[in-house]
């Protein structure tokens, strides 16, 4: 796996980096990358790799067999190209702020309610939340919207760290997809957001809850039986 320099800092918009394999002319490996694929939720980075001036933009990023697979929209890009890599650092970091809120917002939930999330989309614009439960009360979950805030207008101190995988299991809560983590998986990265949450997760945050802004409830709909959905955006 070639080095994923957003695993250690999210805040890393532009790098150099050498082309290790063009498969097709559009699918490019980079012995390192800024773009985080997507991936539990949260959509992959955008941007450009530079070449002796001429661009070529990333369209999607995907993990392919322990690498990071960057589609480009032209062919070109040969093995050995030296290029620089820069994001669409507008989108990455609406992304960062809306991973951090649903952090912040999934602990709560769980914290006073009990609701586990079973399925969940990121994204620039808004971002949903499914999760089991018999009795909905949107009211109710507007005062678990509140707490949120209330937790984020604290300005929590987000940080990243690595356990080995024996070491993590040991806390509560901290491995909530253990059970779908490859079994070679040796280290896990941690996110810690103040004392509200941690866990492994391998996603991009903000640094500080300060960051994120408000978050603000949408909707809810019911979704089947005992299934149901919201989705909330950001202020500003």
């Amino acid at each position: 796996m070639q080095g994923q320099l957003y695993l250690t800092d999210s805040y890393i918009r532009s790098c150099k980096a050498k082309v290790v394999s063009a498969k097709d002319g559009n699918f490019i490996i980079l012995d390192q990358t800024i773009f985080y694929p997507r991936g539990g939720g949260q959509p992959c980075d955008t941007g450009k790799l530079i070449r002796a001036g001429e661009e070529f933009m990333v369209v999607a990023v995907a993990k392919a067999d322990g690498n990071t697979l960057h589609e480009v929209s032209k062919q070109g890009l040969q093995m050995g190209d030296e290029v620089g890599c820069v994001l669409d650092w507008g989108r990455r970091y609406r992304l960062m702020r809306m991973h951090t809120a649903g952090h912040i917002l999934a602990s709560i939930m769980f914290k006073r309610s009990g609701i586990l999330i079973t399925g969940n989309q990121i994204d620039v614009d808004k971002t949903r939340f499914d999760f089991s439960m018999e009795n909905f009360d949107k009211s109710a979950f507007q005062s678990l919207v509140d707490e949120a805030n209330a937790q984020i207008a604290r300005n929590l101190e987000v940080s990243i760290s690595f356990l080995p995988r024996e070491e993590a299991m040991k806390i509560e809560g901290a491995v909530k997809l253990a059970v779908a983590l490859p079994p070679d998986v040796r280290e896990l990265r941690m996110v810690r957001i103040g004392d509200i949450d941690y866990q492994a997760d391998g996603g991009t945050h903000v640094k500080n809850t300060s960051e994120i802004g408000r978050i603000v409830f949408i909707g809810a709909e019911n979704k089947g039986k005992n299934n149901r959905r919201i989705t909330y955006t950001l202020a500003p």
